[in-house]
């Protein structure tokens, strides 16, 4: 509830960025890059008291690096690819009765895997108008690359689909997401979790360089805990800055959880560079 009070009296004070969202935000914005061009963005995140319910381990997670690449098909449709090379959890607790604590092969005091591969497509609707805010759709795809050997991976295959909005007054840019996901349960194969997505964020311009972001962004269970299936309920606030330099852009925040098994505090940074890469014909 703190949280929740906090994230609001914050972007209440955030005055009145044009371009679509990118890093640090994951909140999408349907504006996409533009045919032909070519989006490369990389970073890292460290958060604090990440849990794993389904393995039992918590721990101080670093993810690094993240690498994004989306790709400009038209002038209203993208592909992205996001993943990354390295998670590492430092574990500074288990929970021997975890539903795949068993599979655990991680004995020490730390814990390693990749990141799962999101493949996304992209497609804007229609377009922003002063009357009307552009409405885009978004489908995704999680493949299953972390192992749950690790405890950091799930080799659960998952799919999101998601309307986006947005809307520029002035110097801020305003976009809201609201969709659901399927995912895949690792204990019961032929079983599923039902999640409720959802994301809102805030990019003011300050000069026509630099911008003030922030958002709430996560998903919600529809069928809570049960003995053996751990709840998928997530959600994070993210607060932070951007700077834009031509096509590259640096990129940083604060991440706060607002569940107990998200990081209860943790960090973001990145670059983004964006460039004309081909012709569509």
């Amino acid at each position: 509830m703190n949280r929740a009070l906090l994230l609001a009296a914050v972007f209440a004070c955030l005055p009145a960025a044009a371009a679509a969202q990118q890093r640090p935000l994951v909140t999408e914005d349907p504006e996409t890059i533009g045919a032909g061009r070519i989006l490369l963005e990389t970073g890292l995140d460290y958060g604090r008291g990440v849990e794993y319910p389904y393995s039992g381990l918590t721990g101080q997670l670093l993810r690094v690096p993240l690498i994004g690449v989306s790709i400009g098909i038209s002038s209203i449709a993208e592909i992205q690819f996001d993943g990354g090379l390295y998670n590492r959890l430092a574990i500074t607790e288990r929970d021997p009765n975890a539903p795949l604590a068993h599979l655990v092969t991680a004995t020490g005091d730390s814990t390693s895997s990749v990141e799962d591969l999101v493949v996304a497509t992209k497609v804007r609707i229609l377009g922003e108008t002063p009357g009307r805010p552009a409405v885009g759709v978004r489908f995704a795809t999680k493949l299953p690359n972390a192992s749950n050997e690790s405890g950091i991976g799930l080799d659960t295959t998952d799919f999101t689909a998601s309307l986006l909005f947005g809307k520029t007054v002035r110097s801020v840019r305003t976009v809201v997401n609201g969709g659901f996901g399927i995912l895949g349960d690792p204990v019961v194969g032929n079983r599923q979790s039902d999640v409720i997505t959802y994301g809102a964020s805030l990019a003011r311009a300050l000069t026509q360089a630099a911008e003030l972001v922030g958002e709430v962004n996560g998903r919600f269970d529809t069928r809570g805990d049960e003995p053996d299936r751990p709840s998928t309920t997530r959600g994070a606030v993210r607060l932070g800055a951007r700077y834009t330099i031509g096509g590259w852009r640096g990129d940083a925040a604060l991440v706060v959880g607002l569940t107990g098994r998200d990081p209860g505090i943790g960090v973001a940074a990145g670059f983004t560079y964006v460039f004309n890469a081909f012709q569509i014909p």
